[in-house]
């Protein structure tokens, strides 16, 4: 597969050669301008694995080819370059997500080396996903998937900073497509709660994780089980005796559950939403208010229902090591926590930076592919047998990477 650089100085594209082929990479392409590199792009979609693009180019800028980018289909990696200020690239590398690339880091112009080479190697680690496209689904193509058993769940451990233990597991369904492979839940969640099947998921997705549960207990694994559930669900006022139904069918303690409430919706019936979550909390359930400070996340929210976690966005937590913006909402939200009484969570753990980092901070815990990448129910006690090996070599010398013996 090949590279390609855009950038309309020599001098950059000449350096930034140089050192990726200094660390193996062959095959680069390099354009002074975003138009003709947009061009070749185009008529060869399926040769490029990894793009470098600068940001402040004259005619096409990096904002528009980002956006360009978007309508070719392109699917490799993709780095953001610029020497302007560090929130301009932290922008736009939301903009480039939110058009579904794959932006793996970005690079303050000059590059060094070691900053190359940190990019490059995340380029094998991305997940392979359907190739389907959003909306490549209809509602009936889910409820066929629900009631024919092609939902699976994939795990995440959750780790207890204070002592490297791992305490838990979230639950992350897919759906395993019998011609497009397995698809993550952003194809089909927001599908789900549009034609009000989201219900009839989540107590698919419930069931198996605690059985799961059930079963890693049977096998002296004790641990917790945290299953996302949607603001659609809370409003439906039998709910929680649905999820109580479940833990006596299967035996699992609801002290060792956790639901962790996402808010890609707002909340249309606050008073029936408090009502369901007070009652869970009543049943010893814990409650986790998920993706804190993105989507409809508020402070009345975390004053007003009984969360007893509060999970920290990816968003604040990747990076954090070099940006101030981010070490400031980062420890605003811990500090939050903290004086409400409450456990905080680290969602996005991706290297060792993030992890010393957020190990300084005194956070509860924390989460990411560092630690380990989502795997199914299967693979959790060979992954913990290796687990605290790799916990014992990190703390002797700093630059281990757990999520490696995926």
């Amino acid at each position: 597969m090949l590279t390609l650089l855009v950038d309309d100085d020599n001098f950059v594209l000449h350096v930034l050669s140089h050192q990726l082929e200094h660390i193996g990479r062959e095959g680069i392409i390099s354009y002074t301008q975003a138009d003709l590199a947009l061009a070749y792009l185009a008529d060869n979609p399926s040769t490029i694995d990894l793009i470098f693009c600068d940001l402040q180019m004259p005619g096409m800028d990096g904002i528009e080819f980002i956006r360009r980018l978007a309508t070719v289909d392109y699917s490799g990696a993709l780095v953001i370059m610029s020497g302007e200020d560090e929130r301009i690239l932290h922008t736009a590398e939301k903009l480039a997500r939110a058009h579904h690339l794959n932006v793996i880091g970005h690079l303050i112009k000059p590059s060094s080396l070691g900053a190359v080479e940190k990019l490059v190697a995340k380029v094998s680690d991305l997940r392979i996903e359907s190739n389907a496209a959003p909306g490549a689904y209809s509602s009936d193509d889910l409820d066929n998937a629900i009631t024919q058993g092609q939902l699976l769940n994939y795990y995440q451990p959750k780790v207890d900073l204070s002592n490297g233990k791992i305490v838990g597991v979230e639950t992350l369904v897919r759906w395993a497509h019998p011609k497009d492979g397995l698809i993550f839940p952003d194809m089909f969640i927001e599908l789900a709660e549009e034609a009000q099947l989201i219900d009839t998921l989540t107590r698919v997705v419930m069931r198996m994780a605690l059985e799961h549960g059930c079963e890693w207990r049977r096998n002296g694994i004790d641990l917790g089980v945290a299953v996302n559930v949607s603001m659609d669900n809370l409003k439906s006022m039998d709910f929680p005796d649905y999820v109580q139904q479940t833990l006596n069918e299967t035996d699992y303690p609801a002290s060792h559950l956790t639901l962790e409430v996402t808010e890609s919706r707002l909340m249309s019936d606050p008073l029936a939403t408090l009502e369901v979550l007070t009652r869970l909390r009543l049943k010893r359930i814990g409650l986790s208010i998920d993706d804190f400070g993105t989507g409809h996340s508020s402070l009345s929210q975390l004053r007003d229902a009984p969360f007893d976690e509060l999970k920290i966005d990816r968003g604040f937590v990747h990076g954090a090591t070099d940006n101030r913006s981010q070490r400031a909402i980062f420890e605003g939200s811990l500090n939050m926590a903290r004086q409400l009484g409450i456990k905080a969570v680290a969602e996005g753990i991706e290297d060792v930076s993030d992890w010393n980092y957020v190990l300084s901070t005194g956070c509860n815990f924390a989460q990411g592919y560092f630690i380990a990448k989502p795997m199914p129910a299967g693979d959790i006690a060979e992954w913990l047998s290796q687990w605290q090996e790799f916990y014992t070599r990190l703390n002797d010398d700093g630059d281990r990477q757990p999520g490696a013996i995926q």
